[in-house]
């Protein structure tokens, strides 16, 4: 077997290199979330906003190339737990982000002055639920595909 068609399909894909740089940088967002929220919450401060904003915006443009070629593999829709847990897991991937672009505005705004922007507070808490929600839904969509795949 050549080093190209080793494998399913399915751990192919898992391995390709947007899949792997959208891990990359879903991974990073996730770590520096926890860190902005932790350091937000115990002390008042923002540390390491700028690479979050950064990798946020390289995160969206990857999640949308990926979820083009995704949805035209997938569709149409279909009446399973997968594809219920997937759609659950792009809904709040896009409110996720379209929160994280809405808390950009005053970061932008405020960069430089060495003050802390004025987040909207409902942003914020969307962003922060979204992230926990998008980890939960894409895991369990994940799971669910790689257990309907053993059967």
């Amino acid at each position: 077997m050549t080093r190209g068609t080793q494998g399913s399909p399915r751990s192919r894909r898992l391995r390709a290199p947007l899949v792997l740089a959208l891990g990359a940088l879903l991974a990073f967002e996730a770590a520096g979330g926890v860190v902005l929220f932790f350091a937000r919450t115990a002390f008042g401060t923002f540390p390491g906003v700028s690479p979050h904003v950064w990798a946020g915006f390289a995160l969206l443009a990857a999640y949308g190339v990926y979820q083009w070629q995704h949805l035209a593999r997938v569709l149409p829709l279909r009446r399973r737990l997968d594809y219920a847990l997937g759609l659950l897991a792009a809904a709040w991937f896009l409110l996720t982000l379209t929160t994280g672009v809405v808390l950009t505005l005053p970061w932008w705004r405020a960069r430089g002055s060495g003050g802390t922007a004025p987040y909207p507070e409902t942003a914020m808490a969307l962003h922060i639920i979204g992230c926990m929600l998008v980890l939960t839904f894409l895991g369990a969509h994940l799971g669910a595909v790689l257990q309907r795949d053993r059967r």
